[in-house]
C-alpha cells in the first residue's frame, strides 16, 4: 500500500519511442464517439494475469505466451480490436474459457513493440466493457461471442454526483502529491480530465488494490455506485499515505 499509481506503468516507458504516451487524456467528445462505436459480436480474447483494463485507459502489457503473441500480431493486421479479460487465477499458464472472468473490455491495439530484452510489449486502449457468453474458438487462440456491458444512459447530472466526482479528483491529486514515487504528470493528467466516466475509470485502473478488487469495480454497471466504491478506496489510501509520511 501507500501509492495510488502503479509506478511500474511509468517505468515501463524506458526503451519505448518518445511518442508513446501512457497518460493520454480522453476528451468528452472522444468518449462520446467511443461510446457510439459498436464492438464486434465475436472477439479474440487475450487473457491478462495481473491487470484489469478499463475503458478509455491506455496501458502497456507484456505478452509472452505463444498463443497471445500470435493473437495480437494477427488481429493487429486486421481490425486491431481484441477482448481483454483478466484471469481468475494469475498462476494459470494456459487459461481455458472457464478460467477467465466473464466481464472484460474491448481494446484497440495501438502499437506492438519488440523490447530490448526480447519480450513483446503491446500498447492497448480500453474501449467498451463486454460480457462473454460462450467460446467460439479454442485454437490457435480463444475467441468468444460477446455482448455489450456498458450502460447506455448518460452520467447523472445531479449536484450530489458532481460533488462526488470533484471529491474523487481532489483526493486522487492529494495522494499523488504525497507519493514521492509517482511522476508529476499524473497530477497534471488528473486535473485535466473532463469526463466523469473517464475519471472514475482512470482512478480505478491506477488504484493500489488487488486485481480481484479492480475486477469487482469493472463489473459494477452503475457509474455512481462505482464512483462511491472508488471513493472508499481513495479514503483508505490517503490514510495510509499520510501515516507513512508521518512515520518517515
Amino acid at each position: 500500500m501507500g501509492k495510488l499509481f502503479d509506478t511500474d506503468l511509468f517505468d515501463s516507458r524506458d526503451g519505448l519511442d518518445a511518442d508513446s504516451e501512457f497518460i493520454p487524456l480522453l476528451s468528452t467528445e472522444e468518449e462520446q464517439q467511443m461510446a457510439a462505436e459498436e464492438i464486434p459480436e465475436e472477439l479474440a480474447i487475450l487473457p491478462l494475469k495481473n491487470t484489469v483494463l478499463f475503458p478509455g485507459v491506455v496501458i502497456p502489457i507484456t505478452v509472452s505466451r505463444d498463443k497471445s503473441i500470435r493473437l495480437v500480431r494477427e488481429v493487429y493486421k486486421e481490425s486491431r480490436i481484441i477482448g481483454v479479460v483478466s484471469q481468475k487465477d494469475p498462476a494459470e499458464e494456459e487459461p481455458a474459457f472457464d478460467d477467465l472472468n466473464a466481464i472484460g473490455t474491448a481494446a484497440y491495439i495501438i502499437k506492438i513493440l519488440k523490447m530490448p530484452d526480447g519480450n513483446t510489449t503491446v500498447i492497448i486502449q480500453g474501449k467498451k466493457r463486454f460480457a462473454m457468453k460462450e467460446a467460439t474458438q479454442f485454437e490457435p487462440y480463444l475467441k468468444a461471442r460477446v455482448i455489450s456491458f456498458d450502460a447506455a444512459k448518460e452520467p447523472p447530472a445531479s449536484d450530489k454526483f458532481k460533488a462526488l466526482i470533484s471529491t474523487l479528483k481532489d483526493l486522487a491529486i492529494q495522494i499523488v502529491k504525497l507519493s514521492p514515487n509517482v511522476p508529476s504528470e499524473a497530477a497534471f493528467a488528473l486535473k485535466n480530465i473532463e469526463s466523469p466516466v473517464f475519471l472514475v475509470n482512470f482512478i480505478s485502473s491506477n488504484l493500489n488494490i488487488e486485481v480481484d478488487e479492480k475486477q469487482k469495480l469493472l463489473e459494477i454497471p452503475d457509474l455512481e455506485t462505482r464512483a462511491n466504491v472508488v471513493l472508499g478506496h481513495l479514503n483508505r489510501e490517503l490514510q495510509v499515505v499520510e501515516l507513512k509520511n508521518q512515520i518517515q
